[in-house]
């Protein structure tokens, strides 16, 4: 069957009821960071934390915003790594879901310096929230072009020090390689259906740079990285 990656599909995924809870999420949660962890996605954010880190001076405390932020993994991970550099770090994970967050909490327990928050990204009080670095992994796609100019925005004003995305691109060839790749490993319904939609939901290379140019941005990097992911850093200072 033909794959139509002309256009990002607006399709639904099971994961956009914000009131969906129980062990099928938490299965689908783990399922997503175990196959991050697996293709490396998990590395494309914590590359893109240190290059923005570079700029920090040693000793500043720096505060970390992960907008969904799933079961916590990534959060996890660079609590980890700044124990190991030395960095003082205060993380905050937000996801719309709130079983999804309070899952996220538990799992974060032996890891005071992160703190999980209920809170829709489009709403009024993610607007007043202050951050150094915000991380955005697989969450962009989630989104149609004018929320992503609005949020994209909204982090260049409040992100003192840069931004970090980890998204998909959108190719056939990413497309059947998951249909194969979920099968081989036994993936759960919800973790591959969503998995699909997501990569039809996913970016162009010229869509992203259409987009930095309309919200001008000068300072950035953007790379494409396997598997099949776009690594796009934007510098504030």
């Amino acid at each position: 069957m033909f794959v139509n990656t002309s256009q990002r599909t607006f399709a639904p995924e099971i994961m956009d009821d914000l009131r969906m809870e129980g062990e099928e999420l938490r299965t689908t949660l783990d399922q997503i960071a175990q196959v991050n962890q697996l293709l490396g996605g998990n590395s494309i954010t914590l590359q893109g934390v240190s290059m923005l880190m570079e700029n920090v001076p040693p000793g500043k405390e720096v505060t970390i915003a992960d907008v969904g932020c799933g079961n916590g993994d990534m959060l996890r991970k660079l609590a980890r790594i700044g124990r190991r550099k030395n960095w003082r770090l205060k993380l905050i994970g937000i996801d719309a879901n709130g079983y999804t967050a309070n899952y996220a909490a538990v799992l974060s327990a032996q890891y005071p310096e992160i703190t999980y928050y209920c809170m829709d990204i489009l709403g009024g009080k993610f607007r007043e929230l202050q951050y150094d670095i915000v991380l955005c992994t697989l969450t962009l796609h989630h989104f149609e072009d004018r929320q992503i100019m609005k949020l994209m925005s909204l982090f260049r004003r409040n992100a003192a020090i840069g931004i970090v995305v980890n998204d998909l691109q959108r190719s056939a060839m990413a497309y059947r390689l998951f249909q194969l790749f979920s099968r081989l490993t036994g993936m759960g319904r919800m973790a591959k259906e969503d998995g699909l939609v997501s990569i039809l939901r996913g970016f162009k290379k010229k869509e992203i740079q259409e987009l930095s140019r309309k919200l001008n941005f000068n300072q950035y990097t953007l790379r494409w990285k396997w598997a099949f992911r776009y690594q796009w850093i934007i510098t504030n200072v």
